[in-house]
């Protein structure tokens, strides 16, 4: 239940999809002078080296941000990220969603990080080492529950499991609607991956639609694309947003025309 590793998939073109919007979130949200809260449940290692031999074996990177990075603009949040972490740590390096979130927040924010495996939060550790970053060897889905409402109350929270434990696709729904409730006002972004084969395929739909039926008003963005390998199963990402951020809707259909061009 603990062999999911995100090397082998870093900068792959769900990752894309993910952090764009992400990246257009808190970049609204930091806009506002206002402090915020930052959780994240599930969060790797937060740093990637795509020349690493797991990254080269899969080539997903590749065919993720390698193929696509030329579809934002310098000012994009996302491609600032990139570029503020590449320049730290050289050209071959991929920041994971908790490197995003801790080049776009500032000072006074406040950041929450989640990670269940021992060796990646190992890495997240060292990766991360600012002493303002809360980083737990934790269930993030528990410590999601422990937190909200957080302090400072406005924020948002990344829930972004590996979906190897079938059961996340039943138990998300309830523990949303349980983080809703207790935090009315966070943004809730949650990210699967859209399977065409082996056991997950079509997993995510009835998840999907649970939520949507459940929180009528989120934003709901899909995206598909080639598989990054013949027999690869994964062809295409999603994300469910609770609270979306003013403009999130408009990157969401940048996004839609960026990914259509593949």
């Amino acid at each position: 239940m603990l062999s999911y590793q995100h090397l082998y998939h870093a900068g792959n073109l769900a990752d894309v999809h993910k952090h764009a919007l992400l990246a257009a979130a808190l970049d609204y949200m930091t806009r506002k002078p206002k402090p915020l809260s930052y959780i994240e449940t599930h969060a790797g290692r937060g740093l990637y080296d795509l020349t690493s031999p797991e990254a080269r074996r899969t080539g997903e990177a590749e065919a993720g941000i390698g193929r696509v990075a030329g579809g934002f603009p310098p000012e994009h949040p996302y491609a600032r990220a990139l570029a503020a972490v590449r320049a730290a740590h050289g050209g071959a390096a991929y920041p994971g969603s908790p490197a995003i979130a801790a080049e776009l927040l500032r000072p006074g924010d406040r950041m929450h990080l989640a990670e269940l495996h021992p060796a990646e939060f190992a890495a997240l550790c060292a990766n991360l080492p600012q002493k303002w970053i809360d980083k737990r060897q934790a269930d993030g889905l528990e410590m999601a529950l422990a937190l909200t409402p957080p302090e400072p109350r406005r924020g948002l929270m990344l829930i972004d499991p590996s979906f190897e434990i079938r059961a996340d696709y039943t138990r998300l729904p309830r523990v949303i609607g349980q983080v809703a409730r207790k935090w009315n006002v966070g943004v809730l972004m949650l990210w699967y991956p859209i399977l065409i084969s082996g056991a997950g395929a079509g997993a995510h739909e009835a998840m999907r639609d649970a939520l949507a039926a459940d929180h009528p008003e989120a934003l709901i963005h899909e995206v598909r694309f080639p598989p990054a390998r013949p027999g690869h199963g994964m062809a295409g990402s999603g994300m469910v947003v609770l609270n979306p951020p003013w403009g999130l809707a408009e990157e969401a259909a940048r996004l839609s025309k960026l990914f259509a061009r593949l």
